[in-house]
């Protein structure tokens, strides 16, 4: 079985798919996926269609990007027959799948950059909706993401677009198998890949069980009608992972067959924002259901809660600003579905005012979805409701529910999730979620331990106590303060993550402001720092947050202008003053809109680091919180959380939980520094949310068991290679690949361990040098991958995913080589400014977006470095130079390839600006006689590569 070569795979999947009702159908090139659209069109339609009426409806079907292809694909078409007749098409019924036809097909061709035959396609309704990758048992799965992306660049945008109706793509080497939606290549990557599993989350991986569930006609017609989401706010495609799919379908089935509650256990960070939105919207659409009210406690989540619904549909909700307006929607036949918060609603059926216009609505059939319910329901609201809504249903989704060991009492006694929503409906625990690579494990730090002596604190390395005196000490917490100085360049990597700090009370947060403000204006740091808080005189609740019964803290994550004093007012309009001053903005707490847009601003300098035209300048380093954004707030690019408060259970879960969103290969884990001894409370949180074993499958080991890791990679690696010059003679693939495997492993143990504070390279059985060595090797091969790929030359390197994330450091970047370049004029001695070349030309040896400019800072070094007379001057005389060179190089290629140069510059301008490729069309119009149409693709491939290769080496890289 571990040699089944690809052939018999797809081969099989083909048969097997027959017999699970598919219809087998010969499409070989483009003609005949055309053909057979038509075809199957008219079946499904029951009509038949002219040439000139497919004609248009093939124009119809070319236009808009991939995300509105899929809006097209369940929308209709008015098509008007050649008799002037009108007449409505449909491409997919999402309402009755039994309408839908499936086919699968094998090997289809289409040739556009290059030419590429696909493996296995599924197409529903002549579409081509699933495309199969296969690789034989054995190789990387990955190669098979990696060859759909080249597929994606390659020639899925040929022949009217139509694979770009792809709606899913499904990755298998026999033995794994993934699926994922279909985006445009900037929004993919492998982290999105997900396993189909079964309800009770047991991963189904081998392709013939993969096949027999997810591919099951009836299941794939719900998948692709009902469970692929439209992310109005990115424009990509969402496809539902397995538990959110059980989580649905258990919620719907309990609506149409009970009116018992229910409750959904999904970890903190799996999605629960996407399962509930998808539940409501179906839900919301049965006959038996009157409205779907999503209910939050806060006012922060109210207006997170209702962007990213609205990123799923839009305008799907409005939120409600007051009562008056909640009591509207719930009267209004026109809104299905409402999102309020916990408080309003308990306004609304509480007040005599409201009292004619809800009464008629007590015996409807509501249903109320509560999000993070484990904070929400344990008042007196809960029965408020059930009071007065007497035909209700409610569901709550939590990631840390309440159980009797973490329930708090309060005046109905002590209650827990179960008490109030009867059965979980679907569990997803943290251990799953890590298992599964859909949030992050934690590394967690225990750093500096006080004790009294005299009147003095000094550094101890054991478990003490923890006494207010010493937590509230101010050079306590000047010493955290300078340590996070020190390190958060290392805990962040480089500051490309963000982070929270989370303290012990408003005074305490003060304090930590004040001395990093000090700090900063004694040119100790540059780290942007901003602050939050309110404090709401009658919501103390420390179970909100799980602390420690010695924290006695508001639960205040919603923003409120009710402060413990007007001393703590006036420092946060001092603090927002130092955030105007530094991003340019004027908020304030002088009114309540004002501060809810302070908050909404800073969320929105984490949240949207992640975006690609995230801009450096509004970046945020760390924000200094006492419980604001520590339960609800999603945000890929924080990455560290510094804790100096006690926290426990689901409030310490919920804490810890705002660092492990996957990202990409360079997020390897959650970075916890805890300046508290909450070993012992980490632990039991572990236990009580997912099981006692749970432990090492949830925080990364400690340190020297990572540095052990990485040394036996060392001697694997030496095995392959015993040298880094040794990398050369792997002329059989093969090994290149054995290579580029064990080296890439070396890489990711690297990154982890670069996260440590005691990181250093003489714990290693490798030396830095030497590892810097080898990476040049490692590069080189990706650089020959490329030079293959030009030459259309196939390698089974090219579907290898060389994690370029892993070498890239923005700190190495132009301006920083003209740095070092300077050392070398300052240095007197000839040969300490030979060691300072060399090391410069192994760092752009190594860094992978310097790599093409090495010859260039090479020859400015030996050339012009030496006629520099003074250190001040080498920027501007290096600019001059860079700009000579660059002209030069456009001369040379447009001399070469008889291109007008004003016509290619501005195609190169148009490429940089926009990003988009230009096609073979638009470079030919800069050649002064249009080649054959033999040669017309060789010519214009090379041409665009050079064009490439020229901006990556001019102008990439050389702002900022």
């Amino acid at each position: 079985m571990t040699t089944q070569s690809e052939a018999i795979l797809e081969n099989n999947l083909i048969k097997q798919l027959a017999r699970q009702g598919y219809e087998q159908v010969l499409i070989k090139d483009e003609d005949s996926l055309l053909s057979n659209l038509k075809k199957q069109l008219e079946k499904v339609n029951n009509t038949t269609f002219s040439d000139k009426e497919f004609d248009t409806i093939l124009n119809h079907l070319a236009k808009g990007t991939i995300f509105e292809k899929s809006k097209t694909l369940r929308s209709r078409f008015q098509l008007t027959r050649d008799d002037g007749e009108s007449l409505y098409i449909r491409f997919f019924f999402v309402e009755d799948n039994s309408k839908n036809r499936y086919q699968v097909s094998n090997q289809i061709a289409q040739e556009g950059t290059y030419k590429n035959r696909y493996d296995v396609t599924i197409l529903i309704n002549g579409f081509p909706v699933i495309q199969i990758e296969l690789k034989k048992r054995g190789i990387e799965l990955k190669e098979a993401f990696k060859q759909i992306c080249r597929y994606k660049r390659q020639s899925f945008w040929v022949n009217k677009g139509l694979f770009q109706y792809v709606q899913l793509f499904v990755i298998s080497n026999g033995g794994n198998t993934k699926y994922y939606a279909n985006n445009p290549l900037a929004a993919l990557t492998y982290k999105q890949t997900f396993f189909w599993a079964d309800v009770n989350n047991k991963n189904i991986t081998e392709l013939v069980d993969f096949a027999h569930s997810f591919l099951d006609t009836a299941h794939l017609g719900k998948m692709i009608g009902q469970y692929i989401v439209h992310n109005e706010t990115y424009k990509i495609l969402m496809a539902l992972r397995p538990y959110q799919f059980y989580a649905t379908e258990a919620m719907i089935h309990q609506v149409q067959t009970s009116t018992d509650n229910g409750y959904i256990w999904h970890t903190t960070g799996s999605g629960k924002t996407l399962t509930s939105f998808k539940a409501s919207q179906i839900i919301m659409d049965l006959p038996e259901v009157h409205k779907v009210v999503f209910v939050v406690d806060r006012k922060d989540l109210d207006y997170q809660t209702m962007k990213e619904f609205n990123s799923f549909k839009k305008d799907s909700v409005d939120v409600t600003n007051n009562t008056q307006s909640l009591v509207d929607q719930f009267v209004d036949p026109n809104s299905p579905l409402i999102l309020t918060t916990i408080q309003k609603l308990n306004n609304a059926i509480s007040s005599n005012r409201y009292t004619s216009k809800m009464t008629n609505l007590r015996n409807k059939r509501i249903v109320f979805i509560f999000d993070e319910c484990h904070r929400s329901q344990f008042g007196t609201t809960h029965q408020t409701i059930t009071d007065f809504f007497g035909n209700s249903q409610l569901f709550g989704f939590t990631g840390t529910p309440i159980f009797v060991d973490n329930a708090q009492k309060n005046d109905l006694g002590k209650r827990t999730t179960k008490d109030l929503f009867d059965k979980c409906l679907h569990k997803y625990v943290i251990t799953d979620a890590i298992r599964d690579q859909n949030v992050l494990r934690f590394g967690i730090e225990y750093i500096g331990r006080y004790k009294q002596k005299g009147n003095t604190l000094i550094d101890i390395d054991v478990e003490d106590i923890d006494t207010r005196e010493v937590l509230d000490s101010p050079k306590r917490i000047e010493k955290i303060v300078d340590y996070i100085i020190q390190y958060h360049n290392t805990k962040t990597t480089n500051r490309e993550f963000s982070a929270m700090l989370a303290v012990s009370s408003i005074d305490t947060l003060i304090t930590y402001y004040e001395l990093f403000k000090k700090k900063k204006e004694e040119g100790l740091h540059n780290l942007r720092i901003a602050t939050i808080y309110s404090y709401g005189a009658n919501e103390t609740d420390l179970e909100a947050i799980g602390a420690l019964p010695d924290e006695q803290l508001s639960q205040a994550a919603e923003p409120a202008l009710v402060y413990k004093t007007s001393h703590s007012r006036e420092k946060l309009d001092e603090f927002i003053a130092d955030y105007n001053q530094m991003y340019r903005t004027s908020f304030s707490t002088k009114d309540g809109k004002q501060f809810e847009n302070y908050f909404k601003d800073i969320s929105k300098r984490l949240k949207e680091r992640e975006k690609e035209n995230f801009k450096d300048k509004d970046r945020l380093d760390i924000v200094i919180i006492v419980n604001m954004m520590l339960t609800g707030f999603d945000a890929k690019k924080v990455n560290t959380l510094y804790v100096d408060k006690n926290l426990r259970y689901h409030g310490l879960i919920q804490a810890y939980s705002r660092t492990n969103r996957i990202l990409n290969e360079k997020k390897s884990q959650g970075n916890i520094v805890c300046f508290r001894n909450l070993k012992e409370a980490t632990d039991e949180a572990i236990l009580l949310f997912s099981n006692k074993e749970a432990k090492e499958e949830i925080i990364l080991p400690d340190y020297d068991k990572i540095v052990n890791d990485f040394n036996e990679a060392v001697i694997e690696l030496l095995k392959i290679a015993p040298t880094y010059k040794m990398v050369d003679n792997l002329v059989n693939e093969d090994d290149q690949l054995s290579f580029v495997q064990a080296f890439r492993k070396l890489m990711r143990l690297k990154n982890v361990l670069e996260s440590f504070v005691e990181f250093s390279w003489e714990d290693l059985a490798m030396t830095k040098q030497t590892f810097y060595n080898y990476l040049g090797k490692y590069l080189d091969l990706r650089d020959q991958v490329r030079g293959d790929h030009e030459m259309q030359k196939t390698s089974i390197l090219e579907d290898v995913d060389f994690e370029l994330e892993l070498v890239h450091r923005d700190i190495i970047n132009v301006a920083y080589i003209l740095k070092l370049i300077a050392k070398i004029k300052e240095e007197k001695n000839a040969q300490a400014a030979a060691k300072q070349k060399k090391n410069i030309m192994d760092l752009l040896t190594a860094e992978v977006t310097l790599r093409s400019k090495r010859e260039l800072i090479e020859k400015f070094i030996s050339q012009q470095l030496p006629l520099i007379d003074h250190i001040d001057r080498i920027e501007d005389e290096f600019q001059k130079f860079w700009n000579q060179e660059k002209v030069l190089a456009l001369g040379k290629l447009c001399e070469e390839e008889n291109l007008d140069q004003l016509q290619f510059q501005a195609l190169i301008n148009a490429y940089v600006y926009s990003g988009k490729e230009p096609i073979r069309e638009e470079v030919f119009k800069c050649l002064d006689n249009r080649p054959s149409v033999l040669k017309a693709r060789e010519i214009g491939e090379r041409i665009i590569n050079k064009m490439k290769n020229y901006i990556q080496t001019f102008i990439e890289g050389m702002v900022g």
